[in-house]
């Protein structure tokens, strides 16, 4: 199986992929534990917002019949019948030729239909029994009218979005408290390989730091899952079958790094010629990365990425965080692609799609991608700085500068303009 290899455009392993991926189950949580999770059910508005008309503005409550005649240069005397702040209940109806004084978010009171900001009004700062109006208002002028912004049962949020700062507030404002989402995926990291050494372990001949494990780590958390770190395995067959199985007792998915291309000591690849075992892909039409290699592992899923850091890190951008997002429960899993102009040439040829590290930057507003160039799959000295995949096309001479290109971003773009 290592040599016999049948390669699968990105789209095909993907989808090939989230097929065997399942939805997690859900839980309940209070309301300051959700920010981040992937909400499991469609809410729904309790009440209408606002649920009473209200001013939006500081200003008086009045009858716009009575500024009928208002204007800078001929003002409308209207008598202040009382103040309302945002919290109290008016006391008093306004008849013609009244205003209620009234703050931001306060309740309109009963007969006034608009509201003249303190602006335009003489002596704003001034409280006094009398009040000179300098403009003409329409009815419903400046007034928020009960369910305005949402009608009660209204949906405010539906299953499978992320929940995010808005969402809390929008929660909160309808008073839920506890809500229910999704599980948090517990993903399994494993490194293979008997190069690898600890982080804090000295370096010695032949041997390397182990990055990748700490990368994939952090890039689990990020994506919304729960890493669980296992030890390090040899490349030893028969130990290493017997370890994966006990490991993926544990979790939702295992992602392992290394040993999946045709070496000798590759224990990934060499697995997945097991009876047991159902291989999804082990070859994708993609530079770096092309042995990712997917497969059910007595039924439970086990995401095989290069060794190669670079490589390690687009595959878990492609297939990684598409397992997390699908096994939390998020619409909308796929890797968003966007499009940029190449900001220089690119004229390396490649028969797969290359994905070139890169940042995003604005030029005369132009989105513009700025391959690193720094793409050999084990170079590491530039992930930090990494914003997206830019995706040069298989075949042919690679592409010219300005030319569109399909861009993979996986964090915020600093957006630095140049000119």
């Amino acid at each position: 199986m290592r040599f016999a290899r049948q390669t699968i455009s990105v789209q095909e392993a993907v989808d090939k992929w989230l097929a065997v991926l399942p939805t997690l189950a859900t839980e309940q949580v209070n309301i300051g534990e959700a920010y981040g999770r992937i909400l499991a059910c469609d809410l729904h508005a309790t009440h209408d917002l606002p649920h009473f008309d209200r001013s939006p503005l500081d200003g008086y409550a009045v009858k716009a019949a009575d500024t009928v005649t208002a204007s800078v240069g001929s003002p409308v005397a209207l008598r202040v019948i009382e103040t309302v702040a945002a919290g109290q209940v008016p006391a008093r109806e306004v008849m013609a030729g009244c205003a209620t004084r009234i703050m931001t978010g306060a309740m309109m009171p009963e007969g006034a239909d608009a509201v003249i900001m303190f602006e335009q009004t003489q002596n704003p700062g001034e409280q006094s029994e009398q009040v000179w109006i300098k403009r003409a208002l329409q009815p419903g002028d400046n007034v928020s009218r009960r369910g305005e912004e949402m009608a009660k049962g209204t949906v405010i949020a539906q299953a499978g979005e992320r929940i995010n700062a808005g969402t809390i507030a929008i929660l909160a404002t309808f008073g839920f408290s506890r809500v229910d989402v999704f599980r948090r995926p517990r993903v399994g990291l494993l490194s293979t390989g008997s190069e690898l050494l600890g982080v804090d372990e000295p370096l010695v001949p032949g041997k390397i730091r182990n990055s990748n494990m700490a990368m994939l780590s952090a890039l689990v958390a990020e994506a919304g899952g729960v890493p669980v770190c296992f030890s390090g395995m040899k490349d030893e067959l028969a130990p290493a079958k017997n370890k994966i199985s006990e490991y993926m007792q544990q979790v939702d998915v295992l992602i392992s790094s290394g040993g999946v291309s045709v070496g000798d000591y590759d224990v990934i690849a060499h697995l997945a010629d097991d009876p047991d075992v159902e291989l999804l892909f082990n070859r994708v039409a993609m530079r770096p990365a092309s042995p990712t290699t997917s497969m059910l592992v007595a039924g439970k899923p086990l995401l095989a990425l290069s060794g190669n850091p670079g490589a390690c890190f687009l595959g878990f951008e492609l297939f990684g965080r598409t397992a997390i997002r699908q096994l939390a429960g998020e619409k909308g899993v796929k890797p968003p692609i966007i499009q940029a102009r190449l900001a220089v040439p690119y004229e390396k040829p490649c028969p797969y799609p290359r994905y070139l590290r890169g940042k995003l930057m604005e030029q005369d507003s132009v989105l513009l991608a700025v391959p690193d160039f720094n793409d050999k799959a084990g170079n590491l000295g530039t992930l930090k700085d990494s914003e997206c995949f830019i995706v040069i096309p298989a075949g042919g001479s690679g592409k010219a500068v300005g030319e569109l290109v399909d861009v993979l971003a996986h964090a915020a773009p600093a957006w630095r303009k140049d000119g």
